[in-house]
């Protein structure tokens, strides 16, 4: 579909990608007032700011919201404009950018992401919810939910060693987790290494944990991994790359509407972002949201 667009929003993510966010903010703004749109350029002191500032433009009827950075970045700009018609545009500045994957938004080129806004189509796309929180790709709740709270209390190094040092450190001592589900009102106890509920297909840089799930089919897909040793699961962390983990014999997967996820101790994440302690409750809602592609 499209509409005639007349003003954007324009918000960048200074910490993005090692500050890319910042840096490319002045070239998109340029890029998309060449292509006829009025920018409402806005800049965010922290990521409440950020949502305060996108929610305010979103209330005073701009057409667009358009955030350079990453899926992080994208997620803050979620909670400005899910469940509402105005259309939400993504010139990837992180170092994930799962959500770009999804929509084909060019990566590298921050000219070619803008020129997609300046066209003014949308497609509309599921989102998750728990609680008065959106998702665009994957709820993390295990091992890897564990890595991120080891990385962000870690002050050194910078950008994926300090993942790939948590991820190490992690596996030292990690062991199953002993989850309950709740999928659509059936109740599954189990252990697992982790659980990840995806909107989309991928997190984390083009990590295909969720293998198959659809943006459009109104469904949320679980996936558990059961209980590995330490060695099978460095040896199957690269197929998570290609999707071709759904052949492992401790893979298992469901498809449900709504789910609620249990385990002692452990954080979830969702687009990279932390989202709380479980248990938490996510559910699909079908075409949540507009994103310019």
């Amino acid at each position: 579909m499209s509409a005639p667009i007349r003003e954007v929003a324009l918000i960048a993510n200074p910490s993005s990608g090692r500050g890319r966010g910042g840096r490319v903010r002045t070239q998109v703004a340029a890029r998309l007032r060449a292509g006829g749109l009025r920018v409402r350029d806005l800049w965010a002191r922290d990521p409440e700011h950020f949502v305060e500032l996108a929610r305010a433009a979103v209330r005073d009827g701009v057409d667009g919201l358009v955030v350079c950075g990453g899926d992080g970045t994208f997620h803050l700009g979620l909670q400005a404009v899910a469940g509402t018609d105005t259309p939400i545009g993504l010139v990837p500045a992180g170092t994930g950018n799962d959500v770009a994957r999804y929509f084909g938004v060019p990566r590298r080129d921050p000219d070619a992401a803008a020129d997609l806004v300046v066209a003014g189509r949308t497609r509309s796309s599921d989102l998750a919810r728990t609680g008065d929180r959106w998702f665009m790709t994957v709820l993390a709740a295990g091992f890897d939910a564990v890595v991120n709270e080891r990385a962000n209390r870690m002050t050194w190094p910078r950008g994926q060693m300090r993942y790939n040092i948590a991820t190490v450190a992690e596996l030292r001592t990690f062991s199953p987790l002993p989850y309950v589900l709740d999928l659509d009102g059936t109740t599954v106890e189990l252990d697992a290494m982790l659980v990840a509920v995806g909107n989309g297909p991928s997190f984390g840089g083009g990590l295909r944990i969720c293998e198959g799930a659809d943006l459009h089919d109104g469904l949320l897909d679980v996936v558990v991994i059961k209980p590995l040793s330490r060695l099978e699961l460095v040896r199957t962390y690269p197929k998570l790359f290609s999707g071709t983990h759904v052949t492992h014999p401790q893979y298992e997967h469901h498809r449900v509407r709504r789910v609620t996820v249990a385990a002692p101790g452990v954080v979830g994440y969702a687009d990279g972002e932390r989202l709380g302690a479980l248990p938490l409750t996510v559910e699909c809602v079908p075409d949540a949201v507009k994103v310019f592609s």
